[in-house]
């Protein structure tokens, strides 16, 4: 069942960006007519339900995607995966859900909307994607999402159209992660079969999975706590609305740097299962030269127009998301750095250990730098946080596979895209002094300044995966 990374990272890249499109599209719609109050407000009960998520989940979703790469090509294995798998997180996500109704979504001021996220616990656990993602069958996935995410769209241009529509909003987004979700079982019958119950053992995944789960807690510490703790400790639910656009237009550029390790996950898995030690070497590798190519030209490109595209994005009111995104734009580096060392070679090599205490490290980093730097500077403070518990994270890892790879080669790689990232840098911080009126053709300016400089440089350096990149390109589009 041998696929095409580069199709399948292609395919991936799209979900992803599928997955987030809805509020992306959105963004400067929605900005306008909720507001920051109300922005913040969606941001802060998503997070304490994402908690509730999290919980019920166990961190099943990481370890699905992982068993079943492993036996991708056994129908009767797959199968049996799959059934023990998806049951259990019935009950656990059923536990859940009890507890998130009788603690949040029946009473409280903001009960109205923790009643509708209700709906999104359940798409959770009727979430079968980390299946096909283990398959490699990433179009699947996507063909799923497309006519939903479509239908969201055009939903919130139709039904938002106050301040206080936010419990709508929320709606919306429920809903098209439950249908999606569930448009998604259609095609599950071509690759499983019915198992017959007394068949199941469910005791045999709950320590693997329950390993794999503490990593995720302590991811959510830095993903999802920042935003609960600067709602809990800055009175003013504004400052999570500024953090929240600012995550929005950072996380969709970090998915396309980041969905290399979805794809790259299940194949180290079925490489590592059939011990082909020397390709996974190759394999990291490459991965982190593609994430040095693409990540430090979007950080630094995004510090450069952060100050021309926030306005021109968020609108009026959002401009403290400038100095936000410009101090977040880092992790993009980071987090790419730790997906190939942690993501694509550290869990599917069966070394959880050493991925769990890299991530415990960078969320207790997180928590106490949160306490400190959130009452003082706010949603500035909770990105600079953030940017160093990454940096904890990433360096910590590099540290555990000092003997089994060459790491001052690793690192050595990401010379080129260095030096020509800091001068692009530089030369569209220059555009700015340009005397332009008009911000729409200044961004376009900085944008294409920059793609030319970046890419100059490297063909100047002779940058070697800047040829494989175009000579891959070329022979995709002979095909």
């Amino acid at each position: 069942m041998k696929k095409s990374v580069t199709k399948n990272y292609l395919y991936n890249v799209f979900y992803e960006i599928l997955v987030i499109i809805l509020p992306i599209l959105t963004t400067p719609y929605v900005s306008r007519v909720l507001g920051a109050q109300g922005i913040g407000i969606y941001s802060y009960t998503i997070s304490i339900t994402t908690y509730f998520i999290l919980f019920g989940s166990l961190g099943i979703a990481l370890y699905a995607k992982r068993e079943i790469a492993y036996v991708q090509d056994d129908t009767l294995k797959r199968s049996k995966i799959f059934w023990e798998i998806i049951l259990l997180r019935f009950i656990t996500l059923g536990i859940s859900l009890l507890i998130f109704y009788f603690t949040y979504a029946s009473h409280g001021a903001y009960q109205m909307y923790y009643k509708i996220l209700i709906l999104e616990i359940l798409a959770n656990a009727l979430d079968v994607s980390p299946f096909f993602q283990g398959m490699e069958e990433f179009k699947k996935i996507i063909g799923r999402n497309l006519i939903v995410k479509l239908i969201s769209v055009i939903s919130i241009f139709l039904f938002i159209k106050t301040e206080n529509d936010v419990n709508t909003y929320l709606l919306i987004y429920a809903l098209s992660t439950l249908i999606g979700n569930v448009s998604l079982w259609l095609y599950l019958p071509k690759y499983i079969k019915k198992i017959p119950l007394k068949k199941l053992n469910f005791k045999k995944h709950l320590k693997p999975i329950i390993i794999l789960f503490i990593p995720q807690i302590a991811t959510q510490i830095y993903t999802v706590l920042d935003k609960t703790m600067i709602g809990s400790l800055i009175y003013d639910k504004k400052e999570v609305g500024f953090y929240e656009q600012s995550q929005k237009i950072v996380k969709l550029i970090l998915t396309i740097v980041t969905s290399l390790g979805t794809v790259m996950l299940p194949r180290i898995a079925n490489k590592f299962a059939n011990g082909k030690k020397e390709e996974i070497e190759k394999d990291v590798f490459r991965s982190m030269n593609f994430v040095y190519f693409l990540s430090i030209p979007m950080a630094f490109g995004l510090i450069a127009v952060a100050k021309t595209f926030i306005p021109l994005f968020l609108g009026d009111g959002f401009e403290k998301s400038i100095a936000i995104t410009a101090a977040i734009s880092p992790i993009l580096l980071l987090i790419g750095m730790s997906n190939v060392i942690g993501t694509q070679f550290l869990l599917p090599t069966k070394r959880q250990k050493e991925y769990t205490l890299s991530v415990i490290f960078g969320a207790l980093t997180n928590l106490i730098l949160n306490f400190a730097l959130i009452p003082i500077y706010k949603s500035v403070g909770a990105s600079i946080a953030t940017v160093i518990a990454e940096m904890v994270v990433t360096l910590s890892q590099i540290f555990y596979i000092r003997k089994i790879f060459n790491v001052k080669k690793m690192l050595f790689l990401i010379k080129n895209y260095l030096i020509s990232g800091i001068i692009m840098l530089g030369i569209t911080l220059l555009v700015l002094l340009l005397p332009i009126n008009s911000q729409i053709i200044l961004l376009l300016i900085q944008g294409l300044v920059g793609v030319i400089s970046y890419f100059g440089i490297l063909l100047l350096l002779k940058d070697e995966f800047l040829k494989y990149i175009i000579k891959r390109a070329k022979s995709i589009i002979k095909k």
